[in-house]
C-alpha cells in the first residue's frame, strides 16, 4: 500500500466514522426529543405535582397539630378520670366510715 492509497483509506474510514456518529446522533435526537406541544403538558404536570406536594405538606402539618391537640385532650381526660376515681374512692371510704359509725350507734343503744 503506497502513500496515496493509505491517505484515501484513512479518509474513507474517517468519513464513515463521521457518518456513523452523525447518524447515531440523529437517531438519539429523533427518539429522545420532546415535541413542543408536550412541553406545555410537562409544565402543567410539573405544576400539578408541585401543588400536590404543597397540599401534602399542609395535610401533614394539619394532622400533626390535630394529633397534638387530641393527645393533649386525652391527657386532660385521663387527669379528670383519675381525679374522679380518687373522689369516688374518698366518697366510698367516707360512706364506709358512716356505716360503721351508724352500726356502732345502733349497737351502743
Amino acid at each position: 500500500m503506497n502513500r496515496t492509497e493509505f491517505i484515501i483509506a484513512t479518509a474513507i474510514i474517517l468519513l464513515l466514522a463521521f457518518a456513523m456518529g452523525w447518524f447515531t446522533y440523529w437517531l438519539l435526537h429523533r427518539f429522545t426529543r420532546v415535541p413542543g406541544g408536550d412541553m406545555a403538558e410537562m409544565d402543567q404536570l410539573a405544576q400539578s405535582l408541585h401543588d400536590a406536594e404543597e397540599m401534602r405538606d399542609q395535610a401533614i402539618v394539619y394532622l400533626e397539630t390535630r394529633e397534638s391537640e387530641l393527645l393533649n385532650q386525652i391527657a386532660q381526660t385521663e387527669a379528670e378520670l383519675r381525679a374522679a376515681m380518687e373522689g369516688l374512692r374518698d366518697a366510698r371510704h367516707e360512706a364506709e366510715e358512716m356505716r360503721a359509725y351508724i352500726d356502732r350507734m345502733h349497737t351502743a343503744s
